[in-house]
């Protein structure tokens, strides 16, 4: 298969631009992160993208060895796409994408589509980010498990911590294992619920949890660690 075209610089940034720089990569990739996707739930997942070009940024992505393609044993009969391990480093990429296009969310635009687990990303850095530690990456000590989001939108489900078992389409939590997922978990460590509007503001800082409890805006469920560091017990 013919390579595409290439910036022809000898740079780290050209060079992964060369692989993700086209139009709908990255967005595909915010997708593949809640795990193993049939081309039929991607496309309705990605509203605007054609068919066309859905199946070509597949192929590229196959290719550059970000995604692998594989079909699942009978009944179900079907072929997913899934992130490779290279695929899924691109984590932290989307995650400081989402950190610095959030203030263009201040105002919903009546043509933005909106599905419940695209707040997954910035909320998962939000969430997991502590005093002295990184982005991504709970601190020593951070309370880690299951975590249902349930907004006006839908509902889904992260993983807050390292080497928990998750529900769903979470897995183990282990190396590959998918962080987030679309729906709710099957046995979630706390839940949590919300509108989008304070949604928007735990990812970008301006709100914590705890304060939206207090206001009545965010109500968390579960008796668990985790529920009650949320809650700020």
């Amino acid at each position: 298969m013919p390579r595409r075209r290439s910036y022809d610089q000898y740079c780290a940034a050209a060079r992964a631009l060369d692989a993700v720089g086209d139009r709908w990569t990255l967005l595909i990739v915010r997708e593949l992160l809640a795990g193993p996707r049939r081309y039929t739930d991607l496309h309705a997942d990605l509203p605007g993208v054609s068919t066309d070009v859905l199946a070509s940024r597949l192929k590229d992505m196959e290719r550059d060895e970000l995604a692998t393609r594989r079909k699942l044993p009978p009944p179900a009969a079907a072929y997913v796409y899934e992130l490779t391990e290279r695929g899924r480093g691109l984590l932290p990429v989307l995650t400081a994408l989402a950190r610095w296009g959030a203030p263009a969310l201040s105002e919903r635009r009546p043509t933005d589509a909106v599905r419940a687990h695209w707040f997954a990303v910035p909320l998962l850095r939000a969430l997991s980010a502590a005093p002295g530690g990184q982005e991504g990456r709970p601190a020593a000590g951070e309370p880690a498990g299951v975590l249902e989001v349930r907004l006006d939108e839908g509902v889904f489900h992260m993983r807050l911590g390292g080497g928990t078992e998750a529900a769903g389409t979470g897995g183990t939590g282990g190396a590959g294992e998918a962080v987030y997922g679309d729906g709710p978990a099957e046995r979630p460590d706390a839940c949590l619920a919300l509108d989008s509007v304070a949604c928007r503001e735990l990812s970008d800082g301006s709100l914590t949890v705890a304060d939206g409890v207090r206001a009545g805006r965010i109500e968390v469920s579960g008796d668990g660690v985790l529920a009650k560091a949320l809650r700020g017990e």
